[in-house]
């Protein structure tokens, strides 16, 4: 892009954004919290095409200024941690809602994949499982208690383990985006093998409602923030493969860091879904309903969070499509 076209382009937007810096009292948090980040990513693309530009020099002071504006006055640290994610996260998911739909899509192919192959093949469940699970799963159908593993060991020592591995899991998707989000691709695809493969053993005893009443007590966060953890590794990928207007490293440079805010946001729910599976899960035959109160609300909470809430917000800022 010619560095005329460049200004012409986004003087009205800088003059506005330098008008709402001076009468932030006037204005919105989050409205200056949009403005800031725009921004500074127009400073970004021009300190990338034009270094040696007025308009660089002027951008940078701006964002000087902008920033002491927006965080001068805050006094604590909890005011950053809301903004961060009551702002930035949202935006950094809508940027990439293209991503984590692909990361959706794959699973869900590769689930059904594991099914398919589960239902014509009957050694491939203990292949993808294991005997010993198969057989333990198995046994406990049989006593009339399909999702008795969940039961097995202290809650805490559970909680502890399944967080860890949990958010080992979503890194290893993340970090392997490197590999021209090959790599995520296969994370994606051999949990969404298991997750087919393990739920028809339930349908082929006929107990697959009951088995799911207490699987998706911690699996609506825990599968669902896996997901969304493939986009970031997806994102980072395409952020060297497809580098756009950027350099291919600056681009590489700007996908990781959007990438890793939206990761970050999902270790809260990795917790709450290890919390969940290690002392909540063990008791799904207490009550159904209350197992499908929690499910739907986590599924509930997943979908306004990280859909319904950064669409509105892109209505209300005007974000790029």
């Amino acid at each position: 892009m010619r560095e005329a076209f460049f200004i012409e382009k986004n003087k009205e937007k800088w003059l506005r954004f330098e008008e709402n810096f001076k009468n932030k009292k006037l204005v919105q948090p989050d409205e200056l919290a949009n403005d800031y980040i725009e921004l500074t990513n127009d400073l970004a693309f021009a300190q990338t095409f034009y270094p040696s530009s007025k308009i660089k020099d002027y951008l940078n002071e701006l964002a000087i200024y902008a920033h002491q504006a927006i965080y001068k006055d805050q006094k604590t640290s909890d005011k950053q941690f809301l903004h961060f994610f009551k702002f930035v996260v949202p935006k950094a998911v809508y940027e990439s809602r293209k991503q984590i739909l692909y990361s959706f899509l794959i699973t869900l192919l590769a689930t059904a994949i594991g099914w398919i192959s589960a239902h014509y093949d009957e050694g491939f469940v203990r292949l993808i499982l294991g005997d010993f699970y198969v057989e333990e799963t198995i046994e406990n159908i049989k006593n009339g208690n399909p999702a008795a593993i969940y039961q097995g060991g202290s809650a805490t020592g559970s909680f502890l383990g399944i967080t860890i591995n949990n958010v080992r899991v979503a890194f290893m998707a993340f970090a392997l985006g490197v590999f021209f989000s090959i790599g995520t691709g296969y994370i994606l695809f051999v949990n969404g093998i298991m997750l087919g493969a393990f739920h028809y053993i339930f349908y082929k005893f006929h107990v697959l409602g009951i088995a799911m009443s207490a699987i998706w007590i911690h699996g609506a966060f825990e599968i669902s923030v896996i997901i969304i953890a493939g986009g970031c590794g997806i994102l980072v990928g395409n952020g060297f493969l497809f580098p756009q207007s950027y350099t291919r490293l600056e681009s590489f440079k700007r996908q990781i860091k959007k990438a890793g805010t939206i990761l970050i946001s999902t270790i809260p729910f990795f917790i709450v879904a290890g919390f969940l599976e290690g002392y909540i899960t063990r008791h799904y035959q207490f009550s159904l309903i209350l197992s499908l109160l929690i499910i739907f609300t986590c599924f509930a909470i997943i979908v306004l969070y990280y859909i319904v809430y950064p669409y509105q917000l892109s209505k209300k800022f005007q974000w790029n499509p």
